[in-house]
């Protein structure tokens, strides 16, 4: 359990909030961090105003302070609700990232949440439009996850995306055989691209169901980013992963920015790196998983 005597301290110097130690409540549904709920204090007492906070080993720090540049950049867009991030630092051993409290209450049309992400996806980079990536690096759960700008999109996927993840399975234990069909992959991904152009867009980047939720106004709230520019095909893929959005999402982002034809092809090459990355992270079955996506994209080009 953190100290929460010396966090709440450490937000009192930092951002001038006052929270109330005694508060904290767990809060469930993350396997990387912890999670709670703390209340504010105003002139010596209780109130009402709640605050979350994430909580994890200190050298998280890194990972919540690119998490909290996410928020503001998603934020930015005004297309989405997102948490407002209040301030994060380290307590003596516990690194925390205080934001505010949404309370979510599970219903909303999802129509709203397809029409704003496509207006979120044709948000262009501000500085560099035709650059992908991001200012920074961040993770993609709690895998480093590597942003340097590219002009070249399949170069950028193969390189930055997918060959990070293969070098974490070779360690992990993945075999050669299979290792060596997806450096076949990796060299005719150029060819996945060759009637489709992706522009850069704002991704939120770990878009599953788990990461997106209604308020208590109905309105769509986004959460938990590991936000670049990339293709948005990329959002979208994540989103048919696990599942949990209904056809009204789909329709909805359509009739917004309808996606490109190829679409369905490359939204296997998009998640195959989330299903490397969850062997990475948990094993089992994700690598038989990847070697099916990996037989089923070079059959494409057979």
């Amino acid at each position: 359990m953190p100290d929460w005597g010396l966090i709440t301290a450490q937000v009192k110097a930092d951002a001038g909030l006052s929270l109330e130690a005694n508060s904290a409540r767990p809060v469930g549904g993350g396997c990387i961090s912890s999670a709670f709920v703390l209340t504010s204090v105003s002139n010596g007492t209780s109130s009402n105003e709640a605050y979350f906070i994430k909580t994890h080993q200190a050298a998280g720090l890194g990972m919540f302070e690119a998490e909290r540049d996410g928020l503001l950049e998603l934020a930015k867009s005004s297309c989405l609700r997102v948490p407002a991030p209040v301030c994060s630092g380290v307590a003596q051993d516990a690194a925390y990232l205080l934001m505010e409290y949404i309370p979510l209450n599970g219903t909303g049309d999802d129509a709203l949440l397809g029409e704003a992400l496509a207006a979120m996806h044709q948000q262009r980079h501000q500085q560099r439009q035709q650059k992908f990536g991001w200012k920074r690096d961040n993770n993609i759960g709690s895998t480093p996850q590597m942003n340097a700008l590219c002009d070249n999109w399949p170069q950028f996927w193969s390189e930055q995306r997918l060959a990070f993840q293969l070098r974490l399975a070779a360690k992990n234990g993945a075999g050669q055989a299979f290792l060596a069909r997806a450096k076949q992959l990796q060299a005719v991904i150029p060819e996945f691209f060759s009637h489709y152009q992706p522009a850069a867009s704002l991704l939120h980047g770990d878009l599953w169901s788990g990461n997106a939720a209604f308020d208590q106004h109905a309105q769509p709230v986004i959460f938990d980013p590991a936000v670049y520019y990339g293709d948005r095909e990329t959002d979208l893929a994540m989103t048919e992963l696990f599942g949990g959005f209904s056809q009204r999402f789909y329709s909805a982002y359509n009739s917004v920015w309808a996606l490109d034809s190829g679409y369905s092809t490359r939204k296997i090459l998009y998640n195959l790196y989330h299903i490397l990355n969850h062997f990475n992270l948990f094993g089992g079955g994700y690598l038989s998983q990847a070697e099916g996506m990996v037989d089923r994209l070079l059959s494409e080009m057979s």
